[in-house]
C-alpha cells in the first residue's frame, strides 16, 4: 500500500519526530510511504517524494517539520478538494496520514467524506484540538513559555516593574495558563475569562502597596475584554491570525496609565513555536506516529490518534472537526487562587 504523509498548519516542535515514528512502522508492515510537501498544498499540486528509513535517520530532536507545511485547506478553494483526489488516484495513494491542528483536520474531514482512506494525529502548541488530553507541541512551547517568564521575574524584581508577557493562544489560553502557573504570574488573561482592565489595574495596585514591589501578568493573544471595559479589537493578518503583541502592548500601556507603575512587555510570538521538542513531546509523537501507521495498516479511517489519560486511543473524526477544548473551570481557578 502507498501512504501519503503530510502536515498542515503553523509547524511545532515534535513534527519530525513523527513523522520518523509513523514511516519507521509503515515500512515495518511493508508499505511505502511518500511525504507530501507544505501540507495540502503540495496534495494540489502533487510535490511528493518518497519517505524511506534513510530519509528519517537523525530528524528525532530537530524542531519545525521536514516536509514543510502551508495554513492551506482544499476544502476552502475552488476545485481544492477535486485537485486532492485527482492526484492520489495519479500517484496511486491508498491512505493518508494528516497531522495537524483544527483547520487542517477540518480539511481531513472533508476529504474523508470524499472517499479518501484518513488517519489524523493532532497537533499544535494551543492544545485546543477537541478529543485528546495533548497536542504535539504544546509541551515543547509551554516550556520555552515558563523559562521566559522566570526570566522577567528577575529584572522585574530588581526595577520594581511591571512585565507582561504576551503568550500564544487565539482562541484558548492553555499556554498563558500551564505557563503562567509554572512560572510563577502574578496575572494571567485568557480568552476563556474576559477581563476587566480596572480590576486588573486594581489589584496590581493592591499587591505592590501591600506586599510587593513587582508583578508578572501573562496574557493570552486572544485574550479579550468584558463588554464595555475596554474598547479594543484585536487586528488579523493573513488567514485570520492575530497581530502578535497587540494585546500585550494595549496592556502594557493601560496598566501603565491606571496605576503609574513603570510597566515592559515581552512578546515571545514565534519562538515558542522554534526549537528542539521536549523529551514528553517527542514521545508523545512517536506514539502518534505508530499509532497513525498501525491504524491504517489495520484498515482504520476518518479517525484521529488521541491521548486519552495513558492511553492512545482513535477518535472518529466527526467528532472533532469544528470543537475546541477550552482550558477548564478547574484549571483556571487554580490559577486565580495562586494570585
Amino acid at each position: 500500500m502507498r501512504i501519503g504523509l503530510l502536515t498542515g498548519g503553523g509547524d511545532c516542535p515534535g513534527l519530525n519526530a513523527l513523522i520518523r515514528a509513523a514511516v519507521k512502522q509503515g515500512t515495518f508492515h511493508g508499505h511505502t510511504m511518500v511525504g507530501f510537501r507544505h501540507g495540502w498544498r503540495g496534495v494540489v499540486d502533487g510535490d511528493l517524494f518518497p519517505l524511506t528509513r534513510d530519509h528519517v535517520r537523525g530528524v528525532l530532536p530537530l524542531g519545525g517539520t521536514m516536509l514543510g507545511t502551508a495554513r492551506f485547506h482544499p476544502h476552502e478553494d475552488n476545485g481544492g478538494i477535486d485537485a486532492v483526489l485527482e492526484t492520489l488516484r495519479h500517484e496511486r495513494i491508498e491512505a493518508l496520514i494528516c497531522v495537524g491542528g483544527d483547520g487542517t483536520l477540518e480539511a481531513a474531514g472533508k476529504l474523508a467524506e470524499a472517499g479518501v482512506r484518513m488517519v489524523c494525529a493532532p497537533k499544535t502548541i494551543d492544545n485546543d484540538v477537541w478529543g485528546t488530553d495533548r497536542s504535539v507541541g504544546f509541551d515543547t512551547a509551554v516550556s520555552i513559555a515558563t523559562e521566559a517568564i522566570d526570566r522577567v521575574h528577575t529584572t522585574a524584581e530588581s526595577h520594581d516593574r511591571v512585565m507582561v508577557v504576551e503568550v500564544m493562544g487565539h482562541h484558548v489560553g492553555w499556554i498563558a495558563v500551564a505557563a503562567g502557573i509554572a512560572g510563577g504570574a502574578d496575572m494571567i488573561l485568557i480568552p476563556e475569562d474576559p477581563f476587566d482592565i480596572d480590576e486588573v489595574a486594581a489589584q496590581l495596585r493592591h499587591r505592590h502597596k501591600s506586599y510587593a514591589s513587582s508583578s508578572i501578568v501573562v496574557v493570552a493573544e486572544g485574550a479579550v475584554a468584558k463588554p464595555g471595559t475596554l474598547d479594543f479589537t484585536a487586528p488579523e493578518g493573513p488567514y485570520g491570525a492575530i497581530v502578535a503583541g497587540a494585546i500585550g502592548e494595549r496592556i502594557k500601556i493601560e496598566l501603565q496609565e491606571r496605576t503609574g507603575f513603570d510597566t515592559r512587555v515581552t512578546i515571545l510570538g514565534h519562538v515558542q513555536r522554534g526549537g528542539t521538542p521536549t523529551a514528553t513531546d517527542r514521545l508523545l509523537a512517536s506514539r502518534f506516529g505508530v499509532a497513525a501507521a498501525d491504524a491504517v495498516d489495520a484498515g482504520a479511517s476518518s479517525v484521529m490518534t488521541a491521548l486519552v489519560g495513558d492511553r492512545i486511543e482513535l477518535v472518529d473524526i466527526a467528532e472533532v472537526a469544528g470543537r475546541l477544548k477550552t482550558v477548564p473551570e478547574d484549571l483556571r481557578r487554580v490559577a486565580v487562587s495562586l494570585y
